[in-house]
């Protein structure tokens, strides 16, 4: 067997290496041309250190003190560093944690019927023959664009017990709604915020049903699949992780609950108190010249929302990989 001379061998081939581009040629890393893009996000990234997480570590510093007044009070007080003095406080303090178990109660209670009124709404809008979509939209999207506050200041006239509509409305039957009751006035806020934020949930939702592919639908009406088969088989699990921000959203508005009880305070007869929400106790340290106490309330109500929603998550991804 004779092998052919090394000088009519092939040469051996090299591996096939990519040009640089153009732009990489001319655009070394490290170059400031690079650079660019950042000072788009510069003004986001500058107000979100300064609005957000400048205030949070600010307050989280603030709660490790405590003021502390000597004598008979006629001198100034002072602040001294004392970690757990006022978280300790704020745990023992009957009126906080009261205030936190009626926002929980608030939230177990209201952000599911709200949810749930919004993803109705939803999917009536989108049903095939749903007729004035656009007008329905508007309406349920209108109490949204109303300020809290003017929201608030309307149903406080809806529920006063001199003047109210609703129970004029209810005197053929002999009924009368206690809307200020100390068992019914945190249902009578629930109602507001209900309200206000169900249209903006629904256009979430409604948004993401928009994304669902026609020949998806389209196939599972040649299957026979009805319009209510086809809205819980089909619709509410590619809406689902709509229905996931909307939740969260939802649960970091029920803790920041404050707007609704304190136009409606003054005309509650104190069924509503200057504690009814974690933020108005808050609020009442702040007033009273103790922000490190106030601090410390705001750290602790911060820390349990952001454990709630974690808790939400996992159990949400748990039921994903399900």
């Amino acid at each position: 067997m004779t092998h052919a001379p090394a000088a009519h061998r092939a040469p051996a081939r090299r591996p096939a290496t990519t040009a640089p581009s153009r732009r990489t040629r001319e655009t070394p890393p490290g170059h400031p041309r690079r650079l660019r893009p950042l000072l788009f996000c510069a003004p986001f990234v500058v107000l979100f250190v300064a609005m957000y997480i400048a205030p949070i570590l600010y307050a989280a510093y603030s709660s490790l003190f405590t003021i502390r007044r000597s004598g008979l009070g006629l001198t100034a007080p002072t602040e001294v560093f004392a970690p757990l003095d006022n978280y300790t406080r704020a745990l023992h303090d009957g009126s906080f944690t009261a205030s936190l178990g009626r926002v929980a109660l608030f939230g177990v209670v209201q952000v599911p019927l709200m949810l749930g009124l919004a993803l109705a709404l939803a999917l009536l809008i989108d049903s095939k023959s749903a007729r004035g979509r656009g007008f329905f939209r508007l309406t349920s999207f209108v109490p949204y664009a109303i300020p809290g506050v003017s929201a608030a200041l309307v149903w406080s006239f809806m529920y006063s017990s001199t003047s109210s509509p609703l129970n004029r409305l209810l005197e053929p039957l002999a009924v009368t709604v206690p809307f200020f009751d100390q068992d019914v006035v945190l249902w009578s806020v629930a109602n507001i915020v209900t309200w206000s934020w169900a249209g903006y949930n629904m256009i979430i939702i409604y948004a993401a049903l928009q994304s669902i592919p026609a020949e998806v639908l389209e196939a599972a009406r040649m299957d026979g699949a009805s319009a209510l088969r086809i809205a819980w088989s089909v619709k509410i699990p590619a809406v689902r992780g709509a229905l996931v921000l909307t939740t969260v959203f939802s649960i970091i508005g029920s803790a920041q609950l404050y707007n609704e009880p304190a136009v409606l305070r003054p005309v509650s007869g104190g069924s509503i108190s200057s504690a009814f929400t974690p933020l108005m106790s808050a609020q009442n340290a702040v007033a009273d010249g103790n922000y490190p106490y106030a601090a410390a309330q705001s750290v602790l109500l911060a820390v349990a929302v952001g454990m709630v929603s974690l808790i939400f998550f996992k159990l949400t991804r748990r039921g994903d990989h399900a």
